[in-house]
């Protein structure tokens, strides 16, 4: 039998026979694993308050019949007290475990990827930083480390430098008058995702700048683009952007 000890980011759930219920987990060393919690659903369960989703945890796992593994032992290593506290960061948790989940390739091992997925959920358990752009900004970086961050210092069509007044992701990003297709995008919003991607980010998330819900939208449709489905908790998230006229 193939046996795992590893750190990991619960993704996702579901209930599975009468006690037993399905654990999505992206690992430190084995990228996203699945796995059998036995029993876990009764209130005897040793296991029970452990595979929550957005815990990050050290699991103990030996491998089952086809992709599954089972859970032998499961503990704690952040409870992200203060994110469960709030409606607002834990609705931005769940969006961004979304954006994971939905990488389509299940053997990704990446250790620095699992590293700022880490920080991420600990900046939303930290009250000095506000949530709002915590899942668009964390969608740039995932977008980036696939390569496929959205052009935002030219035209992504044509490459002129300006004015960009529209964002288009099948084109791949921000776009002159010329070029326009897409959403609209306002001067506002591009300096934001600028700030975001080019070292900012720590300022951006001390507030929660006039452009956020533009900003917000526009990396949301991005993500659903590159990954070619919908990502029902991140919009949940994503205020709607101004409309095309």
């Amino acid at each position: 039998m193939r046996e795992i000890d590893d750190d990991a980011i619960v993704l996702r759930t579901y209930s599975s026979g009468e006690a037993d219920r399905v654990v999505v987990l992206w690992t430190r060393a084995h990228g996203k694993v699945r796995v059998i919690a036995k029993g876990v659903r009764k209130t005897t369960s040793r296991l029970g308050g452990t595979l929550e989703v957005l815990g990050y945890v050290r699991v103990s796992l030996v491998r089952s019949r086809g992709d599954f593994y089972i859970a032998r032992h499961v503990s704690h290593l952040e409870r992200f007290a203060t994110l469960r506290s709030s409606y607002e960061r834990i609705t931005a948790g769940f969006a961004v475990v979304e954006m994971v989940d939905a990488i389509p390739v299940d053997d990704v091992v990446d250790d620095a990827f699992f590293e700022v997925l880490v920080r991420v959920l600990a900046t939303l358990d930290n009250p000095d930083y506000d949530p709002t752009l915590v899942p668009a900004s964390f969608g740039l970086r995932l977008l980036d480390y696939d390569g496929s961050a959205p052009v935002l210092d030219a035209c992504a069509n044509c490459g002129r430098e300006g004015p960009l007044v529209a964002f288009d992701a099948a084109i791949g990003g921000a776009l002159c008058a010329l070029c326009r297709s897409g959403s609209p995008l306002s001067p506002e919003a591009l300096t934001l995702m600028r700030r975001i991607v080019g070292g900012d980010l720590a300022a951006v998330l001390r507030s929660a700048p006039a452009a956020s819900g533009e900003v917000s939208s526009l990396v949301h449709e991005a993500l659903e683009v590159h990954l070619g489905r919908r990502l029902r908790a991140a919009r949940s998230t994503a205020p709607l952007g101004p409309k095309s006229p």
